[in-house]
């Protein structure tokens, strides 16, 4: 089973930039996606032998997740059922018969960090909650924009971000009780070194210089991880600001 998380920054927009072609070319069993600021009935997209289920804002134009199966789920379920947060169309689950899928768009911290608050003792303790919940009934692998870089070799200027968003000490203390309730990070059992992200700011040149950010992951149960076979960047595929990641369980 190969899965794929993408931020895809506005699905309409990645449509037009290839998306479909990538889909159809990749062929992976799972793509789970964030940010599509849309509803379903503003997206024109033909994907022969997949289904599709959404998790649209309340918003227009804003936030959103959404999941894309060769294999019809079992059940699929929006939110984390809880009015404060899911108004947003944050997290989509679905279920299949070995495991649960989470995409999750978590909420960024914002300039000057006036979500911090909401996104330290609120929001990340709460999904946290959501995913061993449902862990209690099978396996998870939950993935999306996690919007933290966890280690400084997960950006290219750490000092010059430590109070960023992004970057704060609570966002990544928010990440260490992610691994510390036994949530696996899949790139980081492949690959420790550095230099390695999933979005580039748009202004001129970044992407090129690879001076990014790694905001974007799959995690999974530690039940899982003698199935983990692989996971990857991609991040030669256009179309966001944030690049595909990949992960393959046996």
């Amino acid at each position: 089973m190969r899965l794929v998380s993408w931020n895809v920054n506005g699905l309409r927009a990645c449509i037009k930039k290839g998306f479909a072609d990538f889909v159809l070319s990749d062929q992976a069993d799972v793509y789970c996606l964030q940010e599509v600021r849309a509803l379903p009935d503003q997206v024109e997209l033909e994907l022969p032998g997949y289904t599709m289920t959404w998790n649209p804002a309340q918003k227009r134009g804003y936030s959103g997740t959404a999941i894309i199966s060769k294999e019809a789920p079992l059940n699929v379920f929006p939110g984390l059922g809880m009015a404060e947060h899911d108004l947003e169309g944050r997290v989509l689950t679905a279920e299949f018969a070995e495991y649960f899928v989470v995409t999750v768009y978590t909420p960024n911290s914002k300039r000057e960090l006036a979500r911090l608050d909401y996104r330290q003792n609120e929001w990340d303790k709460d999904f946290l909650k959501f995913v061993r919940k449902l862990e209690k009934r099978k396996p998870v692998v939950f993935c999306g924009d996690l919007n933290v870089s966890h280690l400084e070799i997960d950006l290219a200027n750490p000092k010059t971000n430590r109070r960023n968003a992004g970057f704060t000490d609570e966002e990544r203390a928010g990440f260490d009780n992610i691994v510390k309730a036994g949530f696996v990070d899949t790139f980081r059992e492949f690959e420790t070194g550095g230099g390695h992200y999933t979005w580039w700011s748009n202004r001129p040149g970044v992407r090129e210089r690879n001076v990014g950010w790694r905001l974007d992951y799959f995690l999974i149960s530690g039940a899982l991880r003698p199935r983990l076979v692989s996971a990857g960047i991609l991040a030669d595929v256009l179309g966001s600001d944030h690049c595909p990641i990949d992960v393959v369980i046996s």
